[in-house]
């Protein structure tokens, strides 16, 4: 491998010829030999997004020159683009400010835009990161990061599902099943009142992760430092978020209090935790879609899921819920991740959390899994139930807990007794109901009717 010499505050280092980081980011390639994950690249894009829109800011300022704001640009428009993604090596186990990860935007930006321009225009510091401190950038490319993995990512996807179960619910209208509480029979509902539970969690998760978005929407950058300020420009900070908001189509604005911005990551928190509401309820409705189509002819059977794989290798003819089980254990992974932002959230130590890496890689892999395994659910299982009438309507005639439209008629505990009676002698209600003398034939037939009790 060829090399080239690029120095920094504490002398030379050997760089690969062919990439554009610097000393800095080969010092902490060095360094940081640890573990497979790397930075997520949408947080490397939220970079170039807020070191094009610094560059903006500076220049309407009167900070930096049209020139050198174009060359920075251009390079940021190339890191979006996805050009330039072999750039960006770093772990996410390095400093916990994200210095090194700044630092490596920053040189990239500065040496491809010094190629573009055929002279050595820009410096790292002194140009890429012209009114910005590594304090202030991290945290601000973690909210662009999330704020926008969440409306791009998973909105699009929760949205998907909660389609395909509006769909069945028009489908499965008008077909009582029994209802269970407690995994035991109770009262009658329809398969579409089932549906609309699960439909609703997605909606009320969407609901909550939307107003997550204006915690994310905050930015710390012109806190520099340690929240002062320091050497950034009166107006920097409002004229960066304007900037910002120019570049994404999205509405951000400056964080009132920079000190809370660059020590606090609450906003994470409290929209993570709106990730793991999400998880909670995709956990739910998985295990409920597998109970129901658990089976074939052992189980529940209620419903028939899409056969997608072969189940054993020893059994022959055996399918399994796949990715039902696929959901679940992305459910736990989510919740596991919200522990990890909450830990590294109460790191905040005087002026600055130094835990952010970790945070936003255990956030952003909870937006990344659920946002694809809603779609696969969606695509591979969801979209393709259908009800097994024939069985639904067994099971609702077998239910003991039908004897519950008999309490207004016989009372509660003579409606106890006629159950206890039909369980035991295996019998139906009707013919316990009679057995005990507490209706008549004629009577029973006339007040009994499952179909109204939902």
């Amino acid at each position: 491998m060829e090399y080239r010499v690029e120095h920094d505050s504490m002398g030379e280092v050997n760089v690969p010829a062919d990439r554009y980081w610097g000393a800095q980011t080969q010092r902490s390639f060095e360094n940081f030999k640890i573990g497979i994950e790397k930075i997520p690249m949408e947080v490397i894009r939220a970079f170039a997004i807020l070191k094009k829109s610094a560059a903006i800011a500076n220049n309407r300022l009167g900070k930096l020159d049209d020139r050198r704001m174009e060359l920075i640009a251009k390079a940021c428009d190339e890191i979006l683009e996805g050009k330039l993604d072999g750039h960006f090596p770093l772990a996410v186990w390095q400093t916990g400010s994200g210095t090194q990860s700044n630092m490596n935007v920053n040189e990239v930006i500065a040496n491809r835009g010094n190629e573009l321009a055929g002279e050595k225009l820009l410096h790292p510091n002194d140009h890429s990161n012209m009114s910005q401190s590594s304090n202030d950038t991290f945290p601000t490319a973690m909210h662009i990061a999330a704020a926008t993995a969440i409306e791009e990512q998973l909105f699009p996807s929760i949205d998907l599902l909660a389609g395909t179960f509006g769909r069945l619910m028009e489908e499965n209208k008008g077909i009582v099943k029994t209802g269970r509480t407690h995994l035991q029979d109770a009262t009658p509902i329809t398969f579409a009142q089932e549906i609309s539970g699960w439909k609703n969690m997605l909606e009320k998760s969407k609901e909550m992760l939307a107003l997550s978005l204006d915690g994310l929407r905050e930015l710390a950058l012109g806190g520099t430092a340690v929240g002062t300020g320091l050497n950034a420009p009166e107006g920097f900070d409002t004229e960066v978020a304007k900037a910002v908001s120019e570049l994404t189509g999205k509405t951000f604005k400056t964080a009132e209090n920079k000190f809370h911005s660059l020590t606090s990551k609450d906003e994470l928190v409290f929209a993570h935790g709106a990730l793991k509401g999400l998880a909670a309820n995709m956990m739910k409705i998985a295990n409920d879609v597998r109970w129901l189509a658990s089976g074939p002819r052992c189980g529940l059977g209620e419903i028939f899921i899409p056969e997608n794989e072969p189940g054993s290798s020893i059994m022959p003819g055996k399918v399994n819920p796949t990715q039902c089980e696929s959901v679940t254990m992305v459910a736990v992974q989510v919740m596991a991740n919200d522990v990890a932002v909450g830990m590294a959230a109460s790191q905040g130590n005087f002026e600055l959390n130094v835990f952010m890496p970790v945070c936003i890689y255990n956030f952003l892999q909870s937006v990344r899994l659920l946002a694809d395994s809603l779609v696969s659910f969606n695509n591979n299982c969801a979209a393709g139930i259908k009800a097994n009438k024939e069985k639904m309507d067994e099971n609702l005639n077998r239910s003991l807990m039908l004897v519950t439209c008999l309490n207004p008629y016989i009372g509660y505990e003579n409606a106890a007794k006629t159950a206890k009676k039909a369980y035991k002698e295996g019998i139906s209600l009707k013919e316990a109901c009679i057995d005990l003398g507490f209706l008549t034939e004629e009577k029973f037939d006339e007040v009994f009717k499952p179909e109204q009790m939902v």
